[in-house]
């Protein structure tokens, strides 16, 4: 198991009914059957060398943090039509991850989820 990977599991499987299942060949993270986080691994061809990590992000954020920031965050393929971003991983420390993390999870998770995160 990488450390990518074990930053990204602390970060996600910390959050209220969190659970990983793989899909398409790389770990994927659901509340209530739905993602909210996508690795992608340095291995696979969507991480282009480096892992990364996509998640569901609020109206206009995606496009504000990729222009702000574009070594560390892109569009990923798939998903980034609906908003989600991309992450490298090895640009983000451990407290950005998770807070890009519970902003996903926030997107996807019930309200009473929601309402059970703490920053």
């Amino acid at each position: 198991m990488s450390d990518a990977l074990s930053r990204v599991r602390a970060a996600c499987l910390a959050l209220p009914e969190a659970l990983e299942q793989e899909a398409w060949g790389e770990p994927t993270f659901r509340v209530k059957k739905r993602i909210f986080a996508m690795f992608a691994s340095a291995r696979n061809h969507h991480g282009a060398g480096r892992d990364g990590l996509w998640c569901p992000a609020p109206v206009g954020v995606q496009q504000m943090l990729v222009r702000s920031d574009p070594d560390k965050f892109f569009v990923p393929p798939y998903v980034g039509v609906k908003g989600w971003i991309g992450i490298r991983l090895d640009a983000v420390d451990d407290a950005e991850l998770r807070s890009l993390v519970v902003q996903g999870f926030c997107q996807i998770a019930p309200k009473k989820l929601q309402a059970l995160v703490t920053e």
